[in-house]
């Protein structure tokens, strides 16, 4: 693939972006809410940006830990992605280390090859039984990972009226940190001692991960760029498009390996923080065991509670205008997966208007997890399978197989944005509906 060539200026939020591609393209800011003509989605309302085409964008950035991709699936398969870390201005003056991990899937074919085996039902699929975690995986104390029991479910196998969900479409060549395997994996130096913020982002296609700190005690500090209430805990999770910050007190010497663990799989990749004459051991990129599958019972994404500034959350509690339900459905054969029944070009939009008060309740009655990503707006989690929270501030919410998930948000800048899965696989193939905000 070619590459975006970026200009940045962080103060102004100013960006120019060069299409150096022989192809047509376009980038999406992912956690940033720009004007929605600059909000990157195929003719809606710009149209690609052409090879040797250069655009502009301005907008007020928004802080923390965020990325940028093409809205072409096949693109970003390819790795057509990078970081946009916004830096606070306390970000500048704290007494820590600052590490970006970026996490890929990654196939030597062509990304349409793949996405084109895996949407016509010929690639390999991944089953397992819902309950497989139930050693709570996560490593955060008060985590209770013992499985998901619902009508009609059988926890341990398939018996009468069972279902097994599909962790995985698709067994990728290779998984990556930093565009590298643990065959040559960053090593990167750290003071003794130190204290280390590690700004997780999941830019993979179609892959969940368990990111392991070896043991070391983190504090998961931000999700999706948003403050969290600190989580203490040694294993976190996040879903395509999500993000963790991660604030790590290293012990006094030694080589830390970083590990992300790919859902209920062996395969695993990650980076190594080492401070100056340790000795750095070969990891294997397969472990022992297979990994779990990721917060199928939303225990992790239960405890995240935004963090709040002079007493007050983020969102404002106030009277909800409008709510729709969101049905989220699908199967792998044959490969179809539905927002409210129907794919986009045949969908119904989601109507609200500028200044409501919103609540989407995402319904996932297919056995695929979704990483549901709404453009154009930040929303709070509200209520997690009829249980009210005052939990985290995001972009991306992950819905697992056979559960509800509600979100708050305040509707924004009148104009269409997109509502999809973060999953490449099923947004093309038509997982992605709109929410029409008017006047």
């Amino acid at each position: 693939m070619g590459q975006f060539s970026m200009t940045i200026s962080a103060a102004a939020g100013s960006v120019l972006s060069d299409n150096q591609q022989d192809e047509e393209t376009i980038i999406h800011w992912h956690g940033q809410i720009p004007p929605n003509v600059q909000d990157g989605v195929p003719k809606l309302p710009m149209p690609l940006l052409q090879p040797g085409e250069t655009r502009s964008y301005d907008y007020a950035p928004m802080p923390g830990t965020h990325w940028m991709h093409s809205h072409v699936p096949v693109q970003e398969m390819s790795l057509l992605a990078a970081p946009l870390i916004v830096r606070r201005p306390e970000d500048l003056t704290a007494d820590r280390q600052e590490v970006v991990m970026f996490l890929h899937d990654f196939a030597f074919r062509p990304a349409a090859e793949v996405l084109a085996e895996i949407t016509q039902g010929a690639a390999h699929h991944d089953m397992s039984n819902m309950d497989a975690p139930a050693q709570n995986p996560s490593g955060m104390s008060g985590m209770d990972h013992s499985g998901m029991s619902m009508p009609g479910m059988t926890m341990g196998g398939m018996g009468a009226g069972g279902m097994i969900m599909d962790l995985n479409d698709f067994d990728f060549d290779a998984y990556l940190a930093n565009d590298r395997t643990l065959a040559d994996p960053e090593v990167i130096a750290v003071e003794r001692s130190g204290r280390i913020l590690l700004r997780v982002i999941n830019a993979a296609a179609a892959t969940s991960f368990w990111i392991d700190m070896g043991g070391i005690p983190a504090r998961l500090v931000a999700v999706d760029g948003h403050g969290v209430e600190p989580v203490a805990g040694t294993r976190f999770g996040l879903a395509m498009a999500q993000r963790l910050d991660l604030e790590i007190d290293l012990p006094e010497s030694g080589a830390f390996p970083i590990l992300a663990l790919r859902e209920g799989a062996r395969e695993r990749t990650g980076i190594i923080l080492a401070t100056a004459g340790a000795q750095v051991r070969r990891i294997d990129d397969l472990a022992e065991t297979d990994s779990g599958a990721f917060d199928i019972d939303l225990a992790q994404e239960g405890l995240l509670r935004a963090a709040r500034t002079e007493g007050a959350p983020l969102l404002a509690p106030r009277p909800v205008d409008r709510s729709h339900m969101i049905m989220l459905g699908g199967a792998m054969q044959p490969y179809l997966w539905t927002i409210n029944g129907q794919v986009w070009g045949n969908h119904t939009p989601l109507t609200a208007k500028t200044g409501e008060r919103v609540h989407l309740s995402f319904h996932n009655m297919s056995m695929m997890g979704h990483p549901m990503h709404l453009h154009g707006h930040v929303f709070q989690v509200v209520n997690i399978n009829g249980r009210n929270i005052d939990g985290a501030i995001r972009d991306t919410i992950y819905v697992p197989p056979m559960s509800m998930v509600t979100v708050a948000l305040d509707a924004g800048e009148a104009a269409r944005w997109m509502l999809h899965c973060h999953h490449m696989p099923h947004l093309s193939t038509g997982m992605m509906t709109e929410l029409a905000v008017s006047a």
